[in-house]
């Protein structure tokens, strides 16, 4: 479901495989044991980049496997739950974390993304999109605290949001979603490791990196809370 690899102190999880990179909870619990394992090796300064392989950085959550059951509520609410997990512990680690989108990038895999500090983009391939409106889904109140903590201008939030446009990288750099487009896989990767190896050379204190962050995203950490089945967020938040 996804690798982790070591470079320095560079952390590098990858989605492996050549599928959509579907957000059920199997990939959900892989990739939140895998940031279990950058927390637990990490050194004072350390980075963290998230990629994947294949056509898709991830088409969201997965429609099908909560539908196929008849259970279909209580399967979103799962997938939700563990997401919400996911990006708590983003928040809360202790480094700086980079999002190199790889191929295409919709609805709850936008939140992922977004729950990075940095995010790149290949520019030959791929699309942000929040197709919520386009399926009849409301987007949850907490994704819209993310975007607009992330997101500043509000006429990139309602393209985002309102309109379900398909963004390209370009579209996505001009719109102010990403920071930076680059013509491939390869090229986005290793823009990403270039970034994150700057960073690592700051030899900033991660611990207190993070307590800044969470300081700045505070609002989105509150509307992860309110969901009383998450009960990771409190611990997650504590463990700083």
């Amino acid at each position: 479901m996804c690798s982790l690899e070591k470079r320095g102190n560079t952390f590098i999880l990858t989605l492996t495989g050549p599928g959509e990179h579907r957000l059920n909870p199997t990939l959900l619990d892989a990739i939140s044991a895998a940031l279990s394992r950058v927390r637990a090796e990490s050194s004072m300064s350390s980075a963290l980049i998230t990629t994947a392989e294949g056509k898709f950085f991830s088409n969201g959550y997965d429609l099908a496997w909560a539908s196929a059951s008849g259970v279909f509520l209580d399967r979103t609410k799962l997938m939700s739950s563990k997401l919400r997990s996911l990006v708590a512990d983003l928040i809360s680690l202790p480094m700086p974390t980079i999002a190199a989108i790889s191929g295409h990038c919709s609805a709850a895999a936008v939140i992922l993304a977004l729950s990075h500090d940095y995010v790149l983009m290949r520019n030959d391939r791929g699309f942000i999109y929040m197709s919520e409106l386009d399926i009849g889904l409301k987007i949850p109140d907490w994704f819209v605290a993310l975007i607009r903590s992330k997101i500043g201008a509000p006429r990139s939030q309602r393209e985002l949001m309102l309109r379900a446009a398909k963004l390209t990288a370009r579209d996505a750099l001009n719109w102010g979603i990403i920071d930076s487009a680059h013509v491939s896989t390869e090229e986005t990767v290793r823009a990403a490791i270039q970034l994150g190896e700057e960073l690592v050379g700051r030899k900033w204190d991660g611990h207190v990196y993070a307590q800044i962050r969470m300081c700045m995203l505070v609002d989105v950490f509150d509307k992860i809370g309110c969901d009383e089945s998450v009960g990771e967020v409190s611990h997650t938040r504590s463990r700083l």
